[in-house]
């Protein structure tokens, strides 16, 4: 990670779970066409390796390092289980802004197993596949070709990120905003549209949980004029 470019905003992209860096290939040259410094975060709960123990803890060490590294402010877009280590780690850092998109943007001592009721496991171990159908559930508007390479992609998710409770909720004191995405079939977008409330504004799109791959033109535009207000 390099320091911002003089005059170039900066944005850190941080995935979701099950996913990597790699999702982002369509959203960052849309982005740096429109003038962003752009930069990107692997979360250490997201491998290949079914014994991985790393936690949201450890995700949130991930993006702090990679904020500090930045050196400057900086805009967060937090996707899908990345609200969590995000909003863990942005607390008094240099952040410009919080964007939560399609995110969990939860309090205090929320973790994402206990506000499921127990529809997640929880514990210290364990690893967890991505949906049996990821090419619905994640990815029902983005075009064949690239949902099936990102489906062949995705990987392992710790059970422990899942478990793990916030221990700072970065929006209380760090501007925020969100964008519901109006078909999503993986959170839904009634329950995006509750945790919106807590941002100072919101904004929808008519899209799947992956924007970042069927309209990456009109979330980067959307992001930059967010910026621009």
């Amino acid at each position: 990670m390099t320091a911002p470019s003089s005059g170039k905003p900066v944005v850190l992209l941080v995935h979701g779970a099950w996913h990597g860096a790699w999702c982002w290939e369509l959203l960052v040259p849309e982005l740096t066409a429109l003038g962003w410094q752009v930069e990107t975060v692997d979360l250490p709960s997201a491998s290949a390796d079914p014994s991985n123990t790393a936690g949201m803890y450890d995700d949130a060490r991930a993006v702090r390092r990679g904020l500090d590294a930045v050196g400057g402010p900086v805009t967060v877009l937090a996707h899908s289980y990345a609200g969590l280590p995000v909003t863990e780690a942005a607390a008094g850092a240099e952040v410009a802004r919080l964007v939560y998109l399609a995110a969990f943007q939860l309090d205090v001592g929320d973790s994402l197993a206990g506000i499921a009721g127990g529809g997640i496991p929880s514990g210290d171990t364990g690893t967890l596949p991505a949906h049996e159908d990821p090419r619905t559930h994640l990815y029902a508007d983005v075009l064949d070709e690239i949902a099936t390479r990102a489906a062949d992609r995705l990987v392992l998710q710790t059970v422990k990120s899942f478990s793990e409770p916030l221990t700072t909720a970065a929006w209380k004191t760090v501007p925020s905003s969100y964008v519901v995405c109006e078909q999503d079939r993986a959170i839904d977008p009634g329950f995006q549209k509750v945790m919106a409330t807590r941002s100072e504004r919101s904004y929808t799109l008519p899209t799947g949980h992956s924007p970042f791959y069927s309209a990456p033109g009109e979330l980067a535009r959307l992001i930059t004029a967010d910026a621009d207000l």
